[in-house]
């Protein structure tokens, strides 16, 4: 597993005290503030305070960033966790880290290919690569993933509602 999960990336500077607009890799933007402290390059910043803005985006007041040039110079930058720290996730959720990269197989056991990316949206959209290289895209909409085995990097899909959402 990953020693390190990316949960926001900053977008741009807000305001003159050193705050940052975010896209947000989690659920919620609030979210973020149930991590503490985040690493950006490395260094630590205490998460001093979140505010959700709309969407996948928050403002984001970290500690050591005091002004609009400090936050200009993280323009870009990923704000990331240790897994040790990240706070424990609801049953029947997961990192997108942990998921990309399983075999994703039909109930029947008939192999589709690998996840190689998701999209966080409402309904997560995921990329599959198939075993003869070819890509297709499904939504994690009600009945298409059955199941999820993070340590066998297993993803059980349902062969027929996955005919429904699937998109080449």
């Amino acid at each position: 597993m990953q020693e390190w999960l990316t949960v926001a990336k900053i977008v741009k500077p807000q305001g003159i005290r050193g705050e940052v607009k975010v896209l947000t890799l989690t659920d919620f933007p609030e979210d973020l503030a149930n991590f503490g402290k985040v690493y950006i390059d490395g260094a630590c910043h205490k998460i001093l305070k979140v505010r959700p803005c709309g969407g996948d985006s928050a403002i984001v007041a970290l500690s050591g960033i005091a002004d609009r040039n400090a936050a200009e110079l993280l323009r870009g930058k990923e704000l990331k966790v240790a897994r040790e720290d990240a706070p424990a996730l609801p049953e029947d959720t997961y990192y997108i880290v942990d998921v990309i990269g399983c075999k994703t197989v039909t109930e029947e056991g008939e192999s589709l290919g690998t996840v190689t990316d998701i999209t966080p949206a409402r309904t997560d959209i995921y990329e599959v690569t198939g075993d003869d290289g070819k890509k297709f895209f499904f939504v994690a909409a009600d009945g298409v993933i059955l199941s999820v085995d993070i340590a066998a990097k297993v993803i059980t899909v349902s062969g027929k509602r996955l005919q429904e959402v699937a998109v080449d």
